[in-house]
């Protein structure tokens, strides 16, 4: 990260057969250098932080590339649409469709990924409470 000309933050929520899944901790930071990429997260809580050198656009894949985890159409990580399971993505509690990996990130946006039994009812959230300065 070479400069913070945008600082904005975006919360993730993954849900998985009804149980909600943290979104790791420092990812997109070193632990040796503590050098951290433009799209990171400091603790569980699934926020965001977005700092850049420059405007740009940012998309939730990015993040997946940081977390090691595959995420597209057809699945998030190992957990695969198909065989009555599906992979539903939401922004601001509104349902979108298309690839998940390509949701861009902007300021204070809510974005739930929601896999598991297509029947079962979920509590989507559609806001965040993010922390003052966030």
């Amino acid at each position: 990260m070479e400069g913070t000309a945008i600082h904005f933050h975006t919360h993730l929520d993954v849900i998985v057969d009804g149980e909600s899944v943290p979104v790791p901790a420092n990812l997109g930071i070193d632990p040796e250098t503590r050098m951290m990429s433009e799209l990171h997260t400091h603790d569980a809580r699934g926020v965001l932080h977005i700092e850049g050198p420059a405007e740009r656009r940012y998309i939730l894949g990015q993040l997946f590339n940081e977390w090691g985890v595959r995420l597209n159409s057809q699945g998030i990580g190992g957990l695969k649409v198909g065989r009555g399971k599906t992979l539903t993505a939401y922004v601001d509690g509104e349902r979108v469709s298309g690839d998940p990996a390509s949701i861009e990130l902007t300021a204070h946006r809510e974005i739930a990924l929601v896999y598991g039994d297509p029947d079962e009812q979920v509590d989507v959230p559609s806001s965040y409470d993010f922390a003052p300065g966030e």
